[in-house]
């Protein structure tokens, strides 16, 4: 006679106690509190930043929210005095930023891939190298960062300032880090398949690799972009003529030694964040996947 295999009645877990429900609800409340009210307090500058455009010089130096006579003075006065034009420096600044854009995702894709998927002799030494350099600071290298483009004729005034700046940031040791951690979640089998079909190391990395970092790609172009667009220190230093600054050197014209023309100051600060703002809001379902993937292993 043959086993029969007698099913177990399924039985519905027993509920929770009144009182464990309760606590995880005041709980849940709690957290939900905290988040709403640090997420207040980073909104803060930034609803200040947008009131005071709309204020007068007098009112602006008042820590208040509302303007009580709002005008656009501040906007008139960032579009018609600065010097270069407002929408100059708006197209030098997203120059420069797509450029190191571009070459970050590029040469992020490549250096991440040789990271993760090639076999060489110190790879784990040099790349603890690169991530290294994250501890140097721009100042500390840029006596020798500016001899050196000093000497390659790439300081003086002219269109070469940009080639510069896209030589110095053209890529980051962040943009190699969060490539070659994105590399490693993916499965070796789709690349020793495409090894198997006569495929060599740049056609799996272009063909099967590259389409599918996506999301990592779109997190490095979005911290490549932001910190490009809102830099100013390298621009500062190597961008001689001021007919090729950027918005973040603009800033600087409303500051004086004894004084601060806020309302004109903080319009141009909202007008700089609009492309950021939008950035983030096409490409933070990428950017977000990007950064989780990259902790999953390493």
């Amino acid at each position: 006679m043959s086993d029969i295999a007698i099913a177990k009645p399924v039985t519905a877990e027993a509920p929770l106690p009144d009182e464990d429900l309760t606590r995880r609800r005041i709980g849940r409340i709690v957290v939900y509190a905290i988040l709403a009210f640090y997420s207040l307090l980073v909104f803060v500058p930034f609803l200040w930043t947008i009131s005071t455009s709309f204020k007068t010089l007098p009112e602006s130096l008042q820590m208040t929210f509302i303007p009580k006579a709002p005008t656009v003075d501040g906007y008139v006065t960032a579009w018609t005095q600065l010097k270069p034009a407002l929408p100059v420096m708006f197209f030098n600044s997203f120059l420069i930023a797509t450029i190191v854009t571009v070459t970050n995702v590029f040469f992020g894709a490549v250096g991440g891939y040789a990271f993760a998927r090639l076999r060489f002799p110190g790879r784990e030494v040099l790349f603890l190298l690169v991530l290294g350099t994250l501890m140097i600071p721009d100042q500390l290298r840029m006596v020798p960062v500016y001899q050196i483009l000093v000497n390659i004729g790439l300081v003086t005034p002219g269109p070469q300032n940009y080639l510069g700046i896209a030589i110095i940031m053209a890529i980051s040791a962040t943009s190699l880090f969060v490539m070659r951690q994105f590399y490693l979640t993916i499965p070796f089998d789709l690349e020793e398949s495409a090894r198997i079909d006569g495929a060599g190391f740049f056609t799996a990395f272009w063909r099967i690799l590259f389409p599918l970092s996506r999301p990592a790609l779109a997190t490095v172009a979005i911290m490549s972009f932001q910190g490009t667009w809102n830099g100013f220190f390298w621009p500062l230093i190597l961008l001689q003529a001021q007919a090729h600054w950027t918005l973040p050197l603009g800033l600087s014209q409303f500051r004086f030694q004894y004084s601060t023309d806020w309302p004109p100051l903080m319009a141009l600060v909202v007008v700089a964040t609009i492309p950021i703002v939008i950035l983030y809001l096409f490409f933070q379902r990428y950017f977000v996947s990007g950064l989780s993937a990259g902790a999953v292993k390493g």
